[in-house]
């Protein structure tokens, strides 16, 4: 392999690998399946505003760049050279600017559980980035099946919007969706590196690269009126484990057990998050949420039976 520019091998990882990659990977969905109530605990709603989008973006980002920085420093990590800070700047697009600004203003207009369903979509998402970044192919029955989920969260969207009395939430819908790809290009562009830097390096790299953006974004939209306690430990969350421990175990899992394999175990997110949202934010899961929900992870799993990897 050219450590130069490191891809992840193409061949299949061993049997202890796989086993500690989808472990590694089953923390890491733990942890990110609470950032939907998080978020909307940190941003509040559209009628009872508490911290903006933008500041939770920049702020959560800039706390997480200060962290690595100490990280950084405690290990003496050498610089990433040239070839990998590619990577590393679709991680930054991707996981530290896109997904947390769109998921941000989208969850000021629909709830978690409603945000739950179209992001179950990630793992395919994540699968298609790994096939395109890293020089994979499926074969037609997962594309099939990519495109019968994507039907299937678009009628649940014109559904809800129907019930809402029109279609004025579905740019909503059209945030979630855009958070979902930043989401999986940036998975995937730092799972690239990692097998080089190591996971806590790449996701410390990536924060500290995007502080001469995130810190001051986070001062000058620096809240003016009160905000409930709430929403300051809802931004804490996502911040420390969101933005920066999560991907400890993420990024390596996405490593060891192989980005198409592991990105499956987000097929439980949904799930959790609409479970954290009922204690967390006094949210209810409806017949329809949960129906649709099941079937899009139920088109995403039968796309990942009929997806076949190859080098």
């Amino acid at each position: 392999m050219n450590t130069a520019h490191p891809t992840l091998p193409a061949h299949s990882p061993s049997a202890s690998d796989a086993r500690l990659g989808w472990w590694l990977g089953l923390v890491g969905v733990t942890v990110f399946a609470l950032t939907l109530p998080a978020t909307r605990l940190a941003t509040g709603t559209a009628e009872a505003p508490a911290l903006s989008p933008w500041f939770v973006t920049w702020a959560r980002a800039a706390l997480a760049g200060l962290l690595s920085l100490a990280y950084l420093a405690a290990v003496q990590a050498p610089r990433p050279t040239a070839a990998q800070c590619r990577p590393l700047g679709l991680s930054l697009l991707g996981n530290v600017i896109g997904y947390p600004l769109l998921l941000g203003w989208a969850l000021r207009h629909v709830s978690a559980s409603h945000a739950a369903v179209i992001t179950a979509l990630l793992p395919l998402a994540t699968a298609a980035a790994a096939a395109w970044l890293l020089h994979q192919r499926a074969r037609l029955g997962f594309w099939l099946f990519a495109a019968l989920g994507s039907g299937l969260v678009v009628a649940y969207s014109l559904i809800r919007a129907w019930q809402a009395g029109g279609f004025d939430l579905a740019w909503a819908d059209l945030l979630l969706v855009g958070a979902v790809l930043a989401a999986s290009v940036g998975y995937v562009g730092g799972t690239q590196v990692t097998p080089s830097l190591g996971a806590e390096r790449v996701i410390s790299w990536v924060c500290v690269m995007a502080l001469p953006l995130t810190l001051p974004g986070a001062l000058l939209t620096w809240p003016e009126q009160p905000v409930p306690i709430t929403a300051w430990l809802a931004l804490l969350y996502v911040a420390v484990f969101s933005m920066w421990a999560g991907f400890f175990a993420w990024f390596r899992g996405l490593a060891l057990g192989g980005a198409l394999r592991v990105s499956q175990l987000q097929l439980l997110q949904p799930f959790l998050s609409m479970a954290a949202a009922v204690p967390l934010l006094g949210e209810s899961v409806d017949g329809l949420t949960l129906v649709f929900g099941l079937a899009v992870v139920a088109t995403v799993l039968a796309g990942r039976r009929a997806q076949r990897q190859t080098a």
